[in-house]
């Protein structure tokens, strides 16, 4: 069996972003990258199945820029076998990496797709639920446990109402929630070894698909900047500035 997991570069959640001086978008000259956190869960999540023996093979799978094949390294050195880039520096939308990877699956074949159930840049949470239509395969999101039990997958998943258990016939897509697992890190020696594991790139012209976005950023701006806070003396004086300031009593 094999696993094919989704990663995306993002800017790391601890920078602080820049806009563009022309509002165009986020500036990411010399900014520091990382894996989408919960691409990492999902990374995790498939090196576990196969330390479990319930799986074979896990494949990382990226799309964007050549300086992805950092983030697939990394990928490598936590314990993925090989990798495959998707090489652009266009700024796909979510639609246009359903086709990419779906076309990634159909020369791969896996049993399972792992992906993150959101990415932290644009919060789309739609990726996921585009491929498993467009491949036409059972999809359970939001996965806080992942079980591989005879050619199904019983999926623990977070929703409003509180947790429900589904279980889903593979090949599958999964997207991983942050609580599905802790993410390792990866050792010297792995990193090491990340170097002399195969990673394969492929241009994304060649794979001959519709990718154009269909949605256009008019402007991109900072939030205002919150106003500062006060101390109060009293809780009378709490009260009142509740009451005929902020009105909410």
């Amino acid at each position: 069996m094999k696993v094919l997991v989704g990663i995306k570069r993002v800017l790391d959640p601890q920078v602080k972003a820049r806009v563009k001086a022309d509002k165009s978008g986020i500036d990411l000259t010399n900014a520091k990258m990382t894996m989408n956190p919960f691409c990492e869960n999902a990374v995790e999540e498939a090196i576990r199945l196969r330390e479990s023996g319930a799986i074979e093979e896990v494949v990382a799978l990226s799309i964007g820029a050549a300086k992805s094949e950092e983030t697939l390294r990394n990928a490598l050195a936590l314990g993925a076998d090989r990798a495959i880039l998707v090489l652009t520096e266009e700024v796909l939308e979510p639609l246009a990496l359903a086709k990419v990877i779906k076309a990634i699956v159909e020369k791969e074949n896996p049993d399972l797709v792992l992906v993150g159930k959101q990415a932290i840049d644009d919060e789309c949470n739609q990726t996921g639920q585009m491929l498993s239509a467009l491949l036409d395969w059972p999809q359970a999101t939001f996965a806080s446990k992942l079980e591989l039990v005879d050619g199904t997958a019983q999926v623990t998943r977070e929703v409003d109402a509180g947790i429900e258990v589904i279980n889903v016939n593979m090949p599958a897509v999964i997207s991983a929630d942050l609580r599905l697992n802790e993410p390792r890190y990866a050792s010297l020696p792995n990193v090491m070894k990340a170097k002399r594991k195969p990673l394969d790139k492929i241009e994304l012209a060649d794979l001959g698909l519709d990718t154009a976005n269909r949605l256009t950023t008019l402007e991109v701006m900072e939030p205002p900047a919150r106003a500062a806070g006060i101390i109060v003396e009293t809780v009378g004086e709490l009260v009142e500035k509740l009451r005929n300031e902020a009105k909410v009593i």
